[in-house]
C-alpha cells in the first residue's frame, strides 16, 4: 500500500485492448486524478497477433508467455518493474494473462474489478468499467478517502 503520507503521482493501467481501444480515458482519469500525463503508463493485452504491423510498443500477445508464465516481453517487463504508486487492472472478465501481470507488478497499491481475482487487489470497484465515467467517480472518491489526492 502506499506509505502513510504518499500522495498519488504515477499510476499504470493494464488493458485488455479486446474491451478497451480508446487510451485517452485513461489520461483524462489520470488528470482527473491529479496525476500529469508524463506520470501516466498505459500497456495493454491482446489474444490475438494480428499481421497488421503496429507501432505501439506498450502492448503485449498471449504469445509473450510460456506454459511456466514467464513473461518474453521487455516492454512488459519494464512496465511491470516500474515503481507505480498505484496499478489499475482495467478488465472484468477473467484472464490468466493479465491476472499474471497485475500479480507480478511492482505497483505499491492495486485496484482491480469485482469479478477478477480478489487476491490480486487492495481495492475492488464493483462499476461496470466501459462506464468510464463511474469509474473516475469511484477512483476519485476512494482516494480522497485514503487522502492520496485532495
Amino acid at each position: 500500500m502506499f506509505g502513510v503520507n504518499d500522495s498519488l503521482t504515477t499510476i499504470g493501467f493494464l488493458v485488455n485492448e479486446e474491451e478497451h481501444i480508446n487510451f485517452d480515458i485513461f489520461f483524462d482519469m489520470s488528470i482527473a486524478l491529479g496525476v500529469q500525463q508524463k506520470d501516466t503508463k498505459i500497456f495493454s493485452f491482446t489474444d490475438i497477433k494480428t499481421k497488421t504491423p503496429t507501432l505501439i510498443q506498450n502492448k503485449i500477445f498471449s504469445n509473450h508467455f510460456n506454459w511456466r508464465g514467464e513473461i518474453n516481453n521487455n516492454n512488459a517487463l519494464d512496465f511491470l518493474n516500474t515503481q507505480l504508486d498505484v496499478l489499475v487492472s482495467y478488465y472484468d472478465t477473467k484472464n490468466n494473462y493479465l491476472n499474471l501481470m497485475t500479480s507480478k507488478s511492482k505497483a505499491k497499491f492495486k485496484v482491480g474489478f469485482n469479478g477478477v481475482d480478489n487476491r490480486l487487489f487492495d481495492l475492488i470497484i464493483n462499476v461496470d468499467p466501459q462506464k468510464n465515467l463511474d469509474v473516475k467517480s469511484e477512483l476519485l472518491k476512494y482516494f480522497k478517502v485514503l487522502n492520496k489526492i485532495n
